[in-house]
């Protein structure tokens, strides 16, 4: 090893060491398939991010031979080497009955206050103390769950808050007399429309803080199942760039004739390719929209139920850019503008719950 080597890796020691020092909490987002853990300083901010595919499905070793604990060591143990006093937070998967500890679902009307007071623990081998944050259950004929979205739903919430509060600061605005508070009342008291795309797509409707009701379309899942395991996905070839044109003509389809259902209008992928309407590598993104078209139909009739026009509204988006642009671009075809990505939606509802817990010190309070 070289002076300038040995010289570089004291250095970076340093900075490693100052960062742990300042590190407050480590927060958990610990899903099916892969785990996202989060090292925040006192002000909410990420120092260092750790990722890993040691998701409750895919343990370095089974549950029952220490798997969770193995998971956790293998994602913080280099943290908690440093700062072992350091208070845990974990939302997702890992509180399902799959996971390292049951956490049972809250019901709705879900805020905030309850997901806390539905906080289970666990204990480490290594002894630290995690925070199991519960997921969230509407119950009825036809009940709904959601498990790891609703930290995300209120970290939405939070950034829109901190926006507007940002907002209220300026000068300007200070000249109305319109303080950060009375910006983020006012914000509480709004219904929001929150949007999840993935695997199953959720939408949630939030009325006064709370987590009111909320809607899981299963369109990922049925659209790799399309792709994969059907006729349709024979002549199908994976395009070079996504096709916005075949995408937005899948939406439209489901709009104006999706009547019949999605069952029916599935079937234009083959028969539109076998009349030479529809090339091979546009029917993926046809499909795409097609799927996600019946989606937002059926957001728009079950919200006209309750007396809400899907196009007055202003959704908030949490995902994937490329995913969300989509939904966005779809969203516009059924004259719903506006709709906003939001981005550090998970980092953001881990932090304000962990705050609500008194796991840590939040901005304004005092220790």
């Amino acid at each position: 090893m070289t002076a300038r080597t040995a010289a570089a890796q004291r250095e970076r020691g340093k900075a490693d060491a100052a960062r742990e020092k300042r590190a407050a909490l480590i927060a958990l987002d610990w899903g099916t398939t892969s785990l996202r853990a989060y090292l925040f300083d006192a002000a909410g901010e990420v120092l260092d991010t750790r990722i890993s595919t040691a998701g409750i499905m895919n343990l370095p070793v089974p549950a029952e031979e220490g798997g969770f604990d193995a998971a956790f060591d293998e994602a913080c143990g280099v943290w908690l080497a440093q700062a072992s006093a350091l208070p845990v937070l974990a939302a997702g998967m890992v509180g399902s009955a799959q996971g390292w500890v049951s956490a049972p679902y809250v019901e709705t009307p879900a805020g905030e206050d309850a997901l806390v007071a539905g906080i289970v623990k666990v204990r480490a081998a290594c002894g630290v103390e995690l925070a199991v944050v519960p997921g969230v259950l509407e119950p009825g004929a036809l009940p709904n769950v959601m498990r790891g979205e609703e930290t995300q739903i209120f970290g939405a919430l939070g950034a829109q808050a901190d926006a507007q509060a940002a907002h209220a600061s300026r000068p300007a605005v200070q000249a109305e007399a319109r303080t950060a508070a009375q910006v983020s009342a006012q914000t509480v008291a709004q219904t929001a429309l929150i949007g999840l795309p993935g695997t199953h797509a959720k939408w949630v409707v939030v009325e006064g803080a709370s987590i009111a009701r909320f809607y899981t379309f299963m369109t990922g899942e049925v659209y790799a199942a399309l792709t994969a395991h059907t006729i349709l996905g024979r002549t199908m070839k994976r395009p070079v760039v996504p096709d916005t044109a075949a995408f937005l003509r899948g939406v439209t389809v489901a709009r104006e004739h999706g009547c019949a259902g999605v069952l029916a209008t599935a079937f234009s992928t083959r028969t539109l390719g076998l009349t030479d309407q529809l090339a091979a590598d546009e029917q993926p993104d046809y499909l795409s929209g097609l799927l996600i078209g019946h989606e937002l139909a059926g957001l728009e009739a079950v919200l006209s139920r309750r007396d809400v026009e899907l196009a007055a509204c202003a959704p908030r988006l949490i995902g994937t850019d490329a995913l969300c642009e989509r939904y966005r671009l779809a969203l516009a075809q059924f004259g719903c503008g506006g709709a906003q990505i939001v981005h550090r939606a998970t980092e953001r509802g881990l932090w304000r719950i962990a705050v609500r817990a008194g796991l840590v010190v939040g901005a304004g309070q005092t220790a």
